[in-house]
């Protein structure tokens, strides 16, 4: 009994963290949060900031 509980849990939550994964790797790689992930990346060589008015 605890052998295939065991099983089932691990098998379980591979499949959870694949799919979590594969969720996290299509959002950052969808072509409409381009712009947004652009922005971000080059949002600390930016001299505008909250003291340089």
């Amino acid at each position: 009994m605890y052998e295939a509980l065991s099983s089932f849990a691990q098998t379980g939550g591979l499949v959870y963290f694949v799919l979590m994964f594969a969720g996290a790797l299509i959002y950052a790689l969808w072509p409409s949060n381009q712009d947004t992930f652009d922005r971000a990346a080059h949002s600390p060589l930016d001299d505008k900031g909250p003291g340089n008015d």
